[in-house]
């Protein structure tokens, strides 16, 4: 029987998270958080599509501050939906991000840990408190400052930004990304600071799914019970981007985890929206649907007859009902029942969920950024050239992201990476292995292709 996992509440400006509120649906802009015009339209078709909060990129002090002008234009124009701040890299960015958004998302990653690197490193039990201790001590006058303007914070942990000395530690494993997420919990807590929400976040719905439960046991244990906020990162677009986050937001909500979501597709952002909103309504239908399919399972084999008004609709309950039996490795085949649609289209459909739970692999596997204002090439006429050339691959993986804050990290387990450097520079990756920099935008897509034939030959 569904029911929600019980947390304290979180203020976020004039709204709640958690508690006994509502599924809070979000995105994220991709305007240059400069262009103050440019972002406010953004925001606000956002909030008009149904955003309950919005998110822009501060990388630095700079575009911080411009957030007290976004936030201003909007509320003049009549708009008091909150703003969250993206901070990576920089703690001070998020000491000034504090002052002006009603949120602010750290990365315990990057925060103050310096950038991956990938490599290994030793420390001694003392050593290891002396680090933390550094984190503490950055942490706490940003806290202060949290208190003092009634700024709440998102720890935000990701998959492919955890930290050299997490990774060396505890290696790439749920434990240690929870870990890196319960090292800043504890201060939190130590410090009576309670208006704070809890992301994990990877493109591997797997891994995605797993990490939450664990820091779910986990945070239960040392009596934490702040709100989690769900998604897949990377996601994709299209079908494929809609599916995998079903499978992995939609294992969670039927499992009664998540207390706000955002669908992160390679798009538009106000595309977000309709998506989440359909994966939330459908929780009800969507979990009895799973004990059903559950019940069912005969010779390795899920059955599920679905029933749906559109194609879109079809896609994501199949998706969300069955990705944790998938996930969890309960069946390795799946045959969705549909009569109002071709029996060719469902093989397709039932394909795609197995691939995106990581059970088989039946087409290229695109892991993409949805851009933000770190992105500074064309993501979405990228990835569409990109697939285009590389469609009839299969099994391959290939990664494209914006920029390199979480790209080598997601794009571990990628056969191929291509990453934003800089205004119109790409660097490509095989594997975790960058092989060339800085190449022209104009010949990095042909410059890809060409490694993957040379590899293929």
């Amino acid at each position: 029987m569904y029911q929600r996992r019980p947390s304290t509440e979180t203020h976020v400006g004039h709204i709640g998270i958690g508690g006994a509120n509502p599924i809070r649906i979000q995105s994220m802009g991709t305007v240059d958080t400069n262009n103050t015009e440019g972002c406010v339209a953004q925001a606000k078709r956002i909030i008009d599509a149904g955003g309950e909060l919005v998110r822009f990129t501060t990388q630095g002090v700079r575009e911080a501050e411009n957030m007290k002008n976004i936030s201003a234009q909007l509320k003049a124009d009549g708009y008091d939906t909150p703003l969250v701040a993206d901070v990576h890299f920089t703690a001070h960015t998020a000491d000034v991000a504090a002052l002006y958004c009603e949120k602010v998302r750290i990365n315990p990653g990057n925060y103050v840990d310096p950038g991956r690197t990938f490599k290994h490193l030793e420390y001694t039990d003392e050593e290891y408190a002396a680090e933390l201790k550094k984190i503490e001590t950055k942490l706490v006058p940003f806290l202060n400052i949290c208190k003092e303007h009634h700024t709440a914070v998102r720890i935000g942990v990701n998959h492919g930004s955890l930290s050299d000395r997490i990774m060396s530690r505890y290696g790439d494993t749920p434990e240690g990304i929870v870990e890196s997420c319960m090292e800043f919990l504890r201060i939190f807590k130590r410090e009576n600071f309670n208006d704070v929400v809890i992301s994990i976040k990877a493109s591997n719905t797997v891994v995605m799914v797993t990490t939450v439960r664990l820091l779910v046991k986990t945070m239960d244990k040392e009596d934490m019970h702040y709100p989690l906020h769900l998604g897949v990162t990377e996601a994709g677009e299209g079908e494929d981007g809609r599916i995998k986050s079903a499978v992995g937001i939609g294992a969670l909500l039927t499992e009664g985890i998540g207390d706000t979501i955002r669908v992160s597709l390679s798009e538009e952002p106000e595309c977000e929206i309709p998506v989440a909103r359909k994966l939330v309504d459908m929780i009800p239908e969507c979990s009895k649907l799973r004990e059903e399919a559950e019940a069912g399972i005969q010779d390795d084999t899920i059955t599920l007859a679905v029933d749906a008004p559109d194609w879109e609709s079809l896609q994501l309950k199949a998706a969300m009902a069955v990705g944790a039996l998938l996930i969890d490795k309960k069946a390795h085949q799946l045959v969705i029942k549909n009569p109002g649609f071709d029996q060719s289209r469902l093989v397709e459909l039932a394909d795609a969920i197995l691939q995106a739970a990581r059970i088989k692999f039946t087409k290229t596997e695109y892991i993409s950024c949805p851009g933000c204002g770190r992105t500074l090439y064309n993501l979405q006429e990228t990835i569409a050239k990109i697939k285009a050339a590389t469609k009839d691959l299969v099994g391959l993986k290939i990664g494209i992201m914006g920029c390199i804050v979480n790209g080598p990290g997601e794009m571990a387990d990628a056969d191929y990476g291509y990453v934003g450097a800089g205004r119109g520079k790409i660097s490509l990756y095989k594997a975790k292995e960058c092989v060339e920099k800085n190449i022209p935008e104009s010949e990095a897509v042909e410059k890809l292709l060409e490694l993957i034939r040379k590899d293929r030959q």
